[in-house]
């Protein structure tokens, strides 16, 4: 015998089918905007990485020295009055015989890249950036950020010799070792007086008596200070990152995960993923035999043995299905996956641990003396706006990134690239599409500069600013001789005629994620002058308007209800008919 429903029960089944047909009509037409008024991720929030990576100390995700099997304070070669840094280095050479080869041959060492897409030769010791323009000619204060020492001239390779890699400044405690400035890598070795007092050298050998996997503060000891300071160059790596809450990063939290850099950069052999010069916009996630549908652990551990390319990008811990599919909203977000990449809705903004980004550049205002002296000014924030060395500038913090369709690859402005000076010059062109298949859109810090080039030419020029030779422009600040000694150092033409362009340079933001609840809500792309505004190729629902798919979605909705209305009806009058039976 069938059951009959009740008048109540008929209702609820009517007003539930009402809804859940608006609902389905609604998803379809505009790509579920009317359920993404809450953030993504406290809607559907990004799967954790596991606890049991997070605790694998060979991993190196927390970079604490906790299992390591080697106290190096112990070793006997280490107690040794030491007097130079490549004394150091041979030491440590005695056990780790193979490490300066390997060394030698990464992007850390070589500055210099060959990019096979583009054919160019890129690397800090070729291209010209936004910032302090070039290496060659003002190595001494340049190559203080190699990984190595006494590089002192860009027009040579850098010295082959193994005791010159410098392994104290990626795996020492940064407490006790630093590189000096002006050194061309080189620590201290004698008290040396440095901005009003004397600095004195490390203890090299506590320094190598210290040793253990790479820190936050190893690698930040040179990223960190990209550009002339704190935070000037990439906008999401600052000194704040050594001791971050989870407001700021929640991989690098200190009461977290606190991850070391090689947690995401694990590389073999001294080769280290995740430079932008050879980067990943949509990684493949693909191993040796096929489709990676292994743990985030397993994926670590077959990209440390060789098995798996190794990866710098989200998806090598979190996969490429990163939300909690087991709802409609975790569904639709992994759909984005595809043409959104992880840190444009988890960086919502970057400079954001206090530390000011430098967001532009006008070196057409250096030399200005006051008093036949250098100067300097500061904004209202305590930010530097003037130096008679470096020009204008303008400092940010808590910044929204531009964005941008990217596949991973530039075209980089050399200096024997003619350009337009009527219009911005892109130091480094962003390559991508939304039709390509290997675009997403990816977050950027758009530094700004005005900077000096060959008015005859229409070429960028190299600027010798650092020394103290009377062409230098930090020193004498006469542009006309400092440029000129900057084209003869490289070898290169130079008509005389100095001009000054203004550039933009894209600088990719991968760090300083935000909690899963400061992620960047639904509408604020998804709608009229949002955060997506700039960005073209693609039709966004409460951004975009199509007359005629708007108008089949009111159709659709339209008859969605209707039928639901007359299988409704329906089901009463047949009802009646089954009670009268």
């Amino acid at each position: 015998m069938t059951s009959l429903a009740t008048p109540q029960a008929i209702q609820r089944r009517l007003r539930f089918g009402t809804l859940a047909a608006l609902f389905s009509t609604v998803t379809a037409a505009t790509g579920l905007l009317l359920i993404c008024n809450s953030t993504l991720a406290i809607a559907n929030p990004v799967s954790p990485l596991p606890q049991s990576v997070a605790k694998t100390d060979g991993l190196q995700l927390s970079g604490k020295a906790a299992g390591r099997t080697a106290d190096h304070s112990k070793f006997e070669i280490l107690q040794q009055d030491f007097k130079s840094g490549p004394e150091v280095t041979k030491a440590c050479l005695t056990c780790h015989t193979e490490a300066a080869d390997q060394v030698h041959g990464s992007i850390h060492w070589k500055w210099e890249y060959k990019n096979p897409d583009t054919g160019q030769t890129l690397g800090k010791r070729t291209v010209i950036n936004a910032f302090c323009g070039n290496v060659a000619s003002n190595e001494p204060r340049c190559t203080s950020c190699h990984a190595g020492y006494g590089w002192d001239d860009m027009r040579k390779d850098p010295p082959s010799e193994p005791e010159a890699v410098d392994c104290l400044v990626c795996h020492a405690d940064t407490a006790l070792y630093s590189k000096f400035p002006t050194k061309a890598g080189h620590p201290l070795y004698e008290p040396t007086p440095w901005a009003g007092e004397i600095k004195q050298p490390p203890d090299l050998a506590k320094a190598a008596q210290s040793v253990t996997n790479p820190q936050r503060q190893n690698c930040g000891s040179c990223h960190y200070y990209g550009g002339g300071g704190d935070g000037v160059k990439h906008g999401d790596l600052d000194s704040s990152l050594n001791h971050p809450d989870v407001k700021l990063d929640v991989h690098m939290r200190e009461d977290g995960l606190n991850m070391a850099c090689t947690a995401c950069h694990s590389g073999t052999s001294h080769q280290w993923p995740g430079s932008r010069y050879s980067g990943e916009a949509k990684p493949t996630m693909k191993t040796n035999q096929g489709h990676d549908t292994k743990t985030a652990k397993v994926r670590k551990i077959d990209q440390m043995a060789g098995l798996m390319q190794p990866s710098a990008s989200c998806e090598s811990c979190h996969s490429d299905r990163p939300h909690k599919g087991d709802h409609l909203m975790g569904i639709k977000l992994n759909d984005h996956t595809d043409t959104v990449a992880c840190q444009t809705c988890h960086i919502p903004e970057f400079a954001r641990g206090g530390v000011a980004t430098k967001t532009l550049w006008d070196w057409s205002t250096a030399g200005k003396l006051k008093d036949g002296k250098p100067y300097s000014t500061k904004d209202e924030h305590g930010h530097l706006s003037y130096m008679s060395q470096k020009g204008n500038f303008e400092y940010q913090e808590n910044v929204q990134p531009h964005y941008a369709w990217f596949n991973g690859k530039y075209t980089y402005t050399l200096i024997d690239d003619k350009i337009d000076p009527t219009k911005p010059v892109e130091l480094n062109a962003l390559h991508g599409s939304p039709t390509d298949g290997k675009s997403r859109i990816w977050p950027f810090k758009r530094m700004e500069s005005r900077q000096p080039y060959d008015m005859a030419n229409n070429q960028l020029v190299n600027n010798h600013v650092y020394g103290q030779d009377d062409t230098a422009l930090w020193t004498n600040f006469d542009w006309s001789k400092s440029v000129k000694a900057g084209m003869e150092f490289v070898n290169k033409p130079y008509s005389g005629k100095l001009g000054f362009a203004d550039t933009i340079m894209y600088w990719p933001i991968t760090h300083m994620v935000a909690p899963k609840g400061d992620a960047v809500r639904c509408q604020e792309c998804h709608a009229k002058h949002g955060r997506l505004d700039g960005v073209t190729g693609l039709y966004l629902p409460g951004r975009d308007t199509f007359k005629w798919l708007d108008w089949i979605g009111y159709a659709a909705f339209g008859l969605t209800l209707l039928g639901v209305l007359l299988h409704g009806l329906l089901r009463i009058l047949f009802r009646n008919r089954k009670n009268e039976a």
